[in-house]
């Protein structure tokens, strides 16, 4: 079986076939002109018959010329669209980036990194999940996302990551509610109270760490009630059922039932963190974590 000719021989052939002009071929090829017909020359050499016919005055298509350009031009221009696609795709110029996120990342650091990104790569597709922390690590792990916005801190020898937030933590009350008279508060405080937390299967990570901050005091956290998303949490506080923690990224989200005040303690703060693995990503995912440290948020 006689070996294929190079991808640019039969380019070259196309457009002259297209032009049936060397001179117009050559511009449209940004090549000098001697220098195109060599490689038909060559084309010819390789394929062992003549494909144009030349004279002074006109360039005509040999009948084997005629029937190549029919077998080839439609398949070749797909080859050569394929390959200028795969080529932004390993620029990161066009491609897909998937994000999971969680509610401490929605408000700011993951808007902000997808703004930017979007503003400067257009054609690269951007897709959002939002996703618990617990989940994303998964995820992760299973390819299901490039890279997670996720309470921290996270290690893992499969990943990179790097803390983008480290928030402090607010007590959340009913307007009006008397520990807000205290002059400063501290996380034992809360415990005269009733506290309404977020459930474990969705905000299980933050209980998590929220149990091991008050542990490390001496104190059991036990919520009295419990809500499955941020709506739901903040009713419950605003209808006076009880109190609740808060990150920083989130108070100015709440509204105007509800007051804050700043826990003082340098325990009670909480990371979010960017993932993404450390294989298995294209260039498109890299751009975009590039771009997503420099959003990183100091409190």
């Amino acid at each position: 079986m006689q070996a294929i000719p190079e991808t640019a021989l039969l380019r070259s052939f196309l457009v002259v076939a297209q032009e049936l002009s060397f001179r117009r071929a050559a511009d449209r090829l940004a090549l000098d002109q001697s220098a195109l017909s060599r490689r038909i020359q060559k084309l010819e050499v390789e394929l062992g018959y003549a494909l144009f016919e030349r004279s002074t005055r006109e360039v005509t298509m040999t009948t084997a010329g005629v029937s190549l350009y029919r077998g080839i031009s439609r398949n070749l221009d797909d080859c050569m669209r394929s390959i200028d696609e795969a080529r932004r795709v390993a620029a990161g110029l066009t491609g897909r980036v998937r994000i999971g996120y969680m509610a401490f990342a929605a408000t700011e650091l993951m808007p902000r990194a997808v703004s930017r990104f979007k503003s400067e790569h257009p054609d690269v597709s951007v897709e959002m999940r939002y996703i618990h922390t617990q989940a994303q690590k998964i995820a992760i792990a299973n390819d299901e996302i490039d890279v997670g916005f996720l309470i921290g801190p996270y290690d893992n020898p499969d990943c990179h990551n790097v803390t983008l937030s480290d928030d402090m933590l607010y007590v959340v009350t009913p307007k009006g509610h008397p520990i807000q008279r205290a002059r400063t508060l501290e996380p034992v405080d809360i415990a005269n109270y009733s506290v309404i937390l977020g459930d474990m299967s969705e905000w299980g990570e933050y209980r998590y760490r929220l149990e091991d901050m008050f542990g490390q005091l001496g104190i059991t956290l036990k919520p009295d009630l419990e809500a499955s998303n941020t709506l739901a949490l903040i009713g419950l506080v605003a209808a006076g059922l009880g109190i609740t923690v808060y990150p920083e990224s989130l108070i100015g989200y709440l509204g105007n039932n509800v007051e804050v005040r700043p826990l003082h303690h340098s325990l009670f703060r909480i990371k979010t963190v960017m993932v993404w693995k450390r294989t298995n990503h294209g260039r498109a995912v890299t751009n975009f974590v590039a771009m997503a440290k420099h959003r990183r948020v100091e409190r």
